[in-house]
């Protein structure tokens, strides 16, 4: 089989790249090691940033996403008990959207069959091949457990952090910072507490209170990166999370509770010859600044618009500069996503000089309207670096 671009990983990052070369005459070829049931049902991030829907939308996208989404004009962050609004919409007059990472998955899914998409699940020992070349070309099994070859001109790798495509790039350099706590990430069938996200610094640790939706809350507490969902049965999570939010959350059905260690991750430069990287398989971002879903999203704007020039017009210029240009904007989600991260967290041992270095930054971020503004524009996210040509 040939193809001209070959994407390993059916995640929004591989599904949406897929469709916007549809969109410029460029044909593709998925390749997903799980079923397309696990990857529709997979829960994973919720947060869009203003650009990232405005690009779902440009691409024909967001017609489910616009009707069931919610929108949040604002977060709170709450510290010594009390609870501080920072309102996107009167600082930069943008808001954030929330639509779960699988909802996206579905619909993203659903277009790509409907245009002839050609999205293969259940693939196994992907082995990715002649990348140095102008010819590479991507082994593996199919679902059949017939040996398969598919001939490319280029490959992105969207298959995330644990996936093929990054090992297979021996010239990345792997820059890493681990930090000395999780999260407990629980998924529950209780009605959020607030209409907006809670982000709360308490003595106990972090807490933070999201949703799916209206129905469905997302909720996470800051844990020892040494515990696992045992150490947490239900009685302790609801007590635990009514302490650090500072209110009595309803306890509810717990649909998952996953232990999530917190770190940050780059691999430089994001392109091996003629293997692009893009989204997880390229950079891990604390989730505390809700950005891995964006960057991904921002990555695969970038590659269309560099696989079109080069596939179509023979234009290299774009692939060259993709990798100096997707790091720009991952570096500076990774300065946002630190900065949250550690005015929010407990680190263990942590001494009280510390600990009120961290109320002196929160008291600052809530009080000074430039301060307020720099983390909401951050937030909401800086625009794309591109802007996706719409065929008429």
């Amino acid at each position: 089989m040939r193809t001209r671009v070959g994407i390993v990983g059916a995640g929004p990052a591989g599904l949406l790249l897929s469709h916007l070369l549809h969109r410029n005459g460029i044909d593709s070829v998925v390749l997903e090691t799980r079923s397309r049931s696990y990857i529709e049902k997979r829960v994973r991030a919720g947060v869009l940033e203003a650009p990232t829907v405005e690009l779902l939308r440009e691409a024909g996208v967001a017609d489910r996403l616009d009707r069931e989404s919610l929108t949040h004009h604002g977060i709170l962050l709450r510290f010594d008990g009390v609870e501080h609004r920072i309102d996107f919409a009167d600082l930069v007059g943008k808001a954030v959207t929330v639509y779960g990472q699988q909802e996206l998955v579905k619909d993203l899914v659903a277009t790509r069959l409907r245009d002839g998409g050609d999205l293969r699940f259940e693939v196994r020992d992907v082995r990715l091949h002649g990348l140095t070349t102008e010819s590479p070309w991507i082994g593996y099994t199919d679902r059949h457990g017939r040996p398969q070859v598919l001939d490319c001109a280029v490959i992105a790798g969207c298959d995330g952090f644990h996936g093929v495509t990054r090992p297979a790039a021996p010239t990345l350099t792997a820059l890493e910072h681990r930090y000395p706590f999780a999260w407990l990430g629980i998924l529950a069938r209780t009605p959020p507490t607030r209409a907006e996200v809670v982000y709360a610094a308490h003595d106990r640790g972090f807490a933070l209170a999201s949703m799916r939706t209206p129905e469905i809350s997302r909720l996470y507490l800051q844990v020892s990166t040494e515990d696992t969902p045992a150490d947490w049965p239900a009685e302790r999570i609801w007590a635990e999370l009514s302490a650090r939010l500072g209110e009595e959350i309803r306890p509810g059905e717990i649909l998952e509770t996953i232990n999530t260690d917190l770190r940050a991750f780059v691999a430089e430069p994001m392109r091996h010859g003629r293997l692009f990287l893009a989204g997880d398989a390229a950079h891990i971002v604390p989730p505390t600044g809700a950005k891995g879903l964006n960057l991904a999203i921002a990555d695969v704007a970038l590659l269309a618009d560099a696989f079109t020039a080069l596939l179509a017009e023979n234009d290299e210029r774009p692939a060259e500069s993709y990798s100096d240009t997707a790091l720009r904007r991952v570096w500076r989600a990774q300065r946002f996503s630190s900065l949250m991260t550690d005015m929010l967290h407990r680190s263990p041992g942590a001494d009280k000089f510390q600990r009120y270095l961290q109320l002196s930054q929160l008291h600052h971020t809530v009080s000074s309207t430039a301060a307020a503004t720099s983390l909401a524009e951050d937030y909401v996210g800086p625009p794309f670096a591109r802007t996706i040509a719409v065929p008429s």
